[in-house]
C-alpha cells in the first residue's frame, strides 16, 4: 500500500511541474488570468505532492520514547496540510487573479497557445488521473469512489485523486473561458473562468480538510475489522463478557487495538496472563495492521458497549 502511494504522488510530481511551467509560459505570452490560475493551480499541486512524500517519509520513522506508537499520523497531518494550502494559495490566488480580471479586463493574444498548452495538459493530468483511480480502486473494489473515500485510511490515495480530478475539471474551465473570450470579445469570461477554478480548488478544499480532519483526531479501526476481533476474543473459554473494543489508526498501517474484558471469576491470574498472550497473537495474526494490543481486566460494564454499537 505504502509502496503505491510513492507511485501516485511521483507520478503525479512530475506531471504537475511539467505541466506547470508550461502553463506559465503560455500565460505570460498570451496574458490570460485563466491560463494563470491554471498554472498557479500546478505550482500549488506540484509543492502538495512534495509534502505528501515528505509526510510518508516521516510516517515510516520507528517508534521512539517520545513518539511510543511511532509517526504514522505523520502522513496525515500532511495531508491536512495540503488541504489548506489548496484552498489559502490555490483558491485564494485563483479567485484574486480572476476578480481583478474582470474589474480590468486584458485580451488574451494568441490564444492558439493556450488551446494547445491546455490539450497538452488535459492529457498528461488525465493520465495521471487514470493512474491514480486504478491504484485506489485496487485497495476499494468493494466501494464507490465517495465510499472509500469515507472509510479509507490512506489520505494520499484520495489527496491525489482529488487534486487531479480537480486539475481536469480546471483545465475545461479554463479552455472553455478562453474560447469565449477569444470568440466573442467579452473579456471578462477569462477573469470569470479564474474565479470559478478558484471556486472548484476551494471546495476540493474543504473536502479534503475534512476527510482527514477524522484520520488526524483518531478514527477507529473498519467496523468489520472491530466486529471480527470481538468475536475472535470472545472464543476463548475463560471469556465472560467484552466490555468494549476500542481501536484507532496511529496511521494506514497501523491499528492500536484495547480491549475490555470480564473474565470469568474461578480463572487464575496466571491462566489470564496466558489468554492474553494467546489472544495478541491470534489476533496480530489474523490482522497484520493490528500492531499493538492492550487488555483490561474490568468487571463487566453496563454502558461501555455502547461505543461500540
Amino acid at each position: 500500500m505504502a509502496g503505491s502511494s510513492k507511485k501516485v504522488i511521483m507520478a503525479a510530481l512530475v506531471g504537475n511541474l511539467l505541466v506547470s511551467i508550461t502553463k506559465f509560459t503560455a500565460a505570460y505570452l498570451t496574458r490570460s488570468s485563466a491560463m494563470f490560475s491554471e498554472g498557479i493551480h500546478s505550482l500549488v499541486d506540484t509543492g502538495n505532492q512534495v509534502l505528501l512524500l515528505y509526510g510518508l517519509k516521516r510516517s515510516k520513522l520507528p517508534a521512539d520514547k517520545h513518539f511510543p506508537f511511532g509517526h504514522g499520523k505523520e502522513i496525515y497531518f500532511w495531508s491536512f496540510v495540503v488541504a489548506i494550502l489548496i484552498f489559502a494559495v490555490g483558491a485564494g490566488i485563483s479567485i484574486y487573479e480572476g476578480i481583478k480580471h474582470i474589474i480590468e479586463p486584458v485580451e488574451v493574444k494568441d490564444a492558439y497557445i493556450n488551446y494547445i498548452v491546455l490539450s497538452i495538459a488535459i492529457v498528461f493530468e488525465g493520465a495521471a488521473w487514470l493512474f491514480a483511480y486504478r491504484e485506489f480502486k485496487k485497495d476499494n473494489t468493494k466501494f464507490s469512489i465517495i465510499k472509500s473515500v469515507k472509510v479509507g485510511k490512506d489520505p494520499v490515495m484520495f489527496v491525489v485523486l482529488f487534486e487531479d480530478s480537480a486539475a481536469l475539471l480546471g483545465l475545461f474551465v479554463a479552455m472553455l473561458g478562453i474560447f469565449l473570450s477569444d470568440y466573442t470579445g467579452i473579456l471578462i469570461f477569462d477573469g470569470i473562468a479564474s474565479v470559478i477554478i478558484g471556486v472548484i480548488l476551494a471546495l476540493t478544499a474543504m473536502w479534503l480538510a475534512v476527510e482527514t480532519k477524522g484520520l488526524l483526531i483518531g478514527e477507529s479501526a473498519d467496523p468489520d475489522i472491530v466486529r471480527s476481533i470481538k468475536a475472535l476474543a470472545n472464543e476463548f473459554d475463560e471469556v465472560d463478557y467484552i466490555n468494549e473494543v476500542l481501536t484507532m489508526h496511529m496511521g494506514p498501517q497501523y491499528i492500536l487495538v484495547n480491549l475490555s474484558i470480564d473474565f470469568h471469576d474461578q480463572v487464575k491470574a496466571g491462566k489470564i496472563e496466558q489468554v492474553i498472550s494467546d489472544m495478541d497473537k491470534r489476533i496480530k495474526q489474523k490482522f497484520p495492521l493490528v500492531k499493538r494490543i492492550f487488555v483490561e481486566a474490568e468487571a463487566r460494564g453496563e454502558l461501555k458497549d455502547n461505543i461500540n454499537e
